[in-house]
């Protein structure tokens, strides 16, 4: 019995101060962290997440994303996290203070998605080049459009409608003249023109190259994107070990017109469905792609700012080695 009183004191201890470590000390040290906000109070970070965010968040945990996903960017001094442009400065506890569950992952068998949904912004000087090339075409660009996104769908409308007034301009004119019961109709005409003459109609098409590349598939980490490479992984990256997703989809016949969050299948024939068929994404697939594209730790933060500054110091020193 003289052994048994320092066996429980040593069990207690370990056991104790393992919880003190663990549980308290961390709480002690970041259990009263709030969101960083400038002297106005309007340039709050981070914000909650959204209802669809939220649940798709569930989505990626219930499909064990995590296991080949992590999402945390380590320090230069701990990895090359930086270097691969996974993010502008290492990850902070303040990251994570609205999420009740972190999915920090325990190793990587596909890159980081700490900042995937700020991917798509990184993109917009270089999708933002083929606009003009887009100009000529953008009637025949336009259909596919809507599959990328419900937004684009809607921009061929104004520039068809701003170009059938300006040739019915004077028509109009003489109807408003003659009746004013003819007024109500043109008077849309009237307010399109400063915005939708022919040398302003391009503008409307801006918004498509941001989703898709010249030969119309999606651009990389872009909704459309994440919804093809959740469907067929290899459609967009051949060496892929990601499982295909199909499940979270399902094949429908086109009923009229396409659906615009439908699959873009363009330069993957293989996958596309039958002609007058289409892929739509589940509620659960449009969840977890608003969860993907929330992921944005490029806010800068004080407690992270030494961080992004030395992790942007040895390229300058790397070239001049050079």
């Amino acid at each position: 019995m003289k052994g048994f009183q320092p066996l429980f004191l040593g069990i207690f201890g370990i056991f104790g101060f393992s919880w003190l470590g663990m549980t308290v000390v961390p709480n002690l040290q970041i259990g009263s962290l709030n969101p960083q906000s400038d002297e106005e109070g309007t340039d709050i970070y981070p914000q909650p997440l959204s209802g669809m965010a939220a649940r798709g968040a569930q989505v990626y945990a219930a499909n064990g994303c995590f296991y080949c996903h992590s999402q945390q960017v380590r320090p230069d001094y701990g990895g090359s996290d930086l270097e691969r442009k996974w993010g502008d400065r290492r990850s902070a506890p303040r990251d994570y203070i609205f999420e009740p569950v972190v999915f920090l992952g325990t190793m990587r068998m596909g890159p980081d998605l700490a900042n995937v949904g700020h991917r798509p912004v990184l993109q917009e000087a270089g999708a933002a080049t083929p606009a003009p090339s887009a100009s000529p075409g953008a009637a025949a660009g336009a259909s596919p459009a809507p599959a990328a996104s419900p937004a684009t769908g809607t921009s061929p409308a104004p520039a068809v409608a701003a170009a059938t007034p300006a040739t019915a301009s004077p028509a109009p004119a003489a109807v408003a003249a003659a009746s004013p019961g003819a007024s109500p109709v043109a008077s849309p005409p009237a307010a399109n023109p400063p915005a939708g003459n022919a040398s302003a109609a391009p503008p409307t098409m801006v918004a498509e190259p941001k989703e898709l590349t010249d030969d119309g598939r999606p651009l990389p980490y872009t909704a459309a994107w994440h919804h093809r490479h959740l469907y067929n992984p290899r459609s967009v990256s051949e060496d892929s070990n990601m499982p295909a997703y199909r499940f979270l989809y399902e094949k429908r016949r086109i009923g009229g017109v396409a659906a615009p969050d439908a699959i873009n299948f363009v330069g993957d024939t293989g996958n596309a469905p039958e002609t007058g068929w289409e892929i739509v994404p589940s509620y659960d697939a449009r969840c977890l792609v608003a969860y993907l594209m929330s992921r944005n730790q490029s806010h800068p933060l004080k407690e992270a700012k030494a961080a992004a500054t030395t992790a942007a110091a040895p390229s300058p020193a790397k070239e001049v080695k050079k």
